[in-house]
């Protein structure tokens, strides 16, 4: 009996331990985006499985183009999903919808971050990032006003020249005023924030166009929205690389992105986030996937998706 009992004390902690277990999910869009919200998993950030037969999560709704392109999702520290998204090549107006679950979604809103800049021509690539230390999350994303920015100018493509922005906010109710929060005199898309002890990331895309450039880079600041350390070097290779979502996985940190010319994702992965490993022909991911982020979810929650089976035909 004295056995009986070990073994099931023994189970329940294994059952425990499973249950406790992260697991990675990655949100993303296919084509143009016109299709919505796509899911994927993976047990260890190599190999990626589309989740409800790679059909849509959810639809768009949002925005005039009504698009859900660099679909952007973290776990607030309630528990609840928040998403935010790109609803078109041209519009001032972000998406964001909220989930407790990944499956039933908020209605869809409408931020109206650059609604205030008359000569803004769109919004791109918003990102969330909880801030720990204020207690507030933000919102990155960018924008190109013509006119406003003398450097790189002519460096970009069809006019193009864009910088950071950001919001704040507590209940994605309130959102303070608009900000400029990433200059460096270069194009610049695609910023993706982590916390590295009392450093912050950020990962962004170079988006010079002329010379070339097409790449990711990293830099880091004390401070969330001011004080960014100069860019580092290129850490993608010779190829163009987009929509950059950072995973700390082990002892590596994780940087998966679009190779959008050749199709298909790549990644690169760093022990100190100078010296950085190609490892872009080990990453598996479903057919057709674009960029987006990368989360964590329990294992109870994963076990929901697996069986979840939507249809919006």
């Amino acid at each position: 009996m004295k056995y009986f009992l070990l073994f099931l004390m023994m189970l329940s902690q294994i059952v425990i331990s499973q249950s406790n277990q992260n697991f990675f999910l990655f949100s993303y869009f296919t084509g143009n985006g016109e299709d919505g919200l796509h899911l994927a998993y993976s047990e260890d950030g190599y190999e990626w499985k589309s989740l409800n037969g790679n059909k849509t999560f959810l639809k768009p709704t949002a925005g005039k183009d009504k698009l859900m392109r660099d679909p952007c999702i973290i776990q607030g520290p309630k528990g609840k999903f928040h998403m935010v998204w790109t609803v078109s090549w041209n519009e001032k107006v972000i998406g964001y919808a909220s989930s407790e679950d990944l499956i039933h979604w908020s209605e869809q809103q409408e931020i109206p971050v650059m609604v205030h800049e008359e000569e803004a021509k769109n919004s791109w690539a918003p990102e969330i990032f909880f801030d720990p230390k204020s207690k507030k999350y933000i919102i990155i994303w960018s924008t190109t006003i013509p006119g406003r920015f003398p450097e790189g100018e002519k460096t970009g493509d069809s006019k193009y020249n864009h910088r950071m922005y950001y919001v704040t906010t507590r209940d994605f109710k309130k959102f303070s005023n608009t900000k400029l929060f990433f200059d460096q005199g270069f194009n610049v898309i695609d910023g993706t924030l982590a916390l590295n002890g009392d450093d912050y990331l950020l990962f962004l895309k170079d988006e010079t166009r002329y010379p070339p450039e097409k790449n990711i880079r990293v830099t880091s600041s004390k401070n969330l929205t001011k004080g960014y350390a100069p860019v580092s070097k290129p850490i993608t290779g010779n190829y163009w690389a987009e929509g950059p979502t950072v995973l700390k996985n082990g002892d590596y940190w994780w940087v998966y992105f679009d190779q959008y010319r050749r199709k298909k994702m790549g990644a690169v992965r760093s022990k100190d986030l100078i010296h950085w490993e190609d490892v872009s022909d080990r990453v598996r991911f479903p057919k057709g996937t674009r960029h987006g982020t990368i989360f964590t979810v329990k294992k109870d929650l994963l076990d929901k998706l697996l069986k979840t089976d939507l249809s919006y035909e």
